[in-house]
């Protein structure tokens, strides 16, 4: 079955870094756009950024266009999140899915535990 895996996430000072990353099994990964969505306490989950199936699309959300980068590694069944010049904004449990462009939705309904990335003031 699918299985996602997120980490990376931790305590940060605003204007800091941290890369996440997701260890995906159970599907053909490869076949598939995969993106990051994250949740807010108090907040619904939203569409963060998305990479495509070979790596040559991307997309990302208003919010973090221009601070965060999206990447994978087919060979690994990795997707990475790049964030930088974190705010307190970007504070949220991140989680890593398969995405169907276009809508930018989550395609699976099994999530992994999240990481947590909190961005101190």
């Amino acid at each position: 079955q699918v299985q996602l895996e997120d980490s990376g996430g931790g305590l940060v000072q605003a204007g800091g870094s941290l890369r996440l990353s997701c260890a995906a099994s159970g599907f053909t990964f490869d076949d598939y756009a995969m993106g990051w969505f994250r949740q807010a306490p108090g907040k619904e989950r939203e569409f963060v950024a998305v990479v495509g199936s070979r790596g040559g699309y991307k997309y990302y959300a208003d919010s973090v266009k221009g601070r965060f980068a999206i990447s994978r590694d087919n060979a690994k069944n990795m997707v990475y999140l790049q964030m930088t010049s974190l705010t307190p904004e970007d504070t949220a449990v991140y989680y890593c899915n398969a995405v169907l462009l276009g809508n930018y939705i989550p395609l699976f309904g099994s999530w992994g535990q999240g990481t947590q990335v909190t961005v101190s003031s």
